[in-house]
């Protein structure tokens, strides 16, 4: 899409007013700084994909749009979370840490906290077994994705349904 004020708004808001349920939106700059990539994740089958898809392709200021399968593509996702580590348990917390290849990016008297990024289900996996000690804090990021291999840079990234293992 143009790299131009407004357009995540309107993209979100056509989205919105259409009825989609949208699981995640990111957006950020690519090589041609005239260009923001954004991938959109909307709950739904391929038809939803497919009205979604056509919605978005009527605005102006989007450039491309292009579908990625599972399959084809690498999709990723962030995540900080922050743990009470009391000391008997700070010692499980990091070998879960190292487990899950996480990064630990602040350590407290009292908590930690955990960097990771990898698939939505090993995020979640993550929250998961971390939920038998205390989260006092959590921030996810949006998905982002790109088709493996060698093909071109896309402009808009679109990806529909839930996410499998990849």
């Amino acid at each position: 899409m143009d790299n131009k004020p407004g357009v995540l708004s309107r993209i979100s808001a056509l989205l919105a007013r259409r009825g989609f349920n949208i699981d995640s939106i990111t957006a950020g700059p690519t090589r041609n700084h005239d260009v923001t990539r954004m991938t959109v994740v909307v709950e739904g089958d391929e038809y939803v994909a497919d009205q979604a898809a056509k919605e978005m392709s009527k605005l102006e200021d989007v450039l491309k749009i292009e579908r990625l399968s599972f399959r084809e593509s690498t999709l990723r996702e962030i995540m900080l979370i922050k743990v009470k580590a009391a000391k008997e348990e700070r010692g499980e917390i990091v070998d879960l840490a190292k487990i899950m290849d996480c990064k630990i990016v602040d350590i407290s008297p009292g908590t930690l906290m955990l960097e990771h990024s990898d698939t939505p289900e090993k995020i979640d996996l993550l929250v998961n077994l971390l939920s038998s000690y205390e989260i006092l804090d959590m921030a996810r990021g949006g998905a982002i994705a790109l088709n493996t291999g060698e093909e071109d840079e896309y402009i808009f990234r679109m990806t529909a349904g839930k996410t499998e293992n990849k």
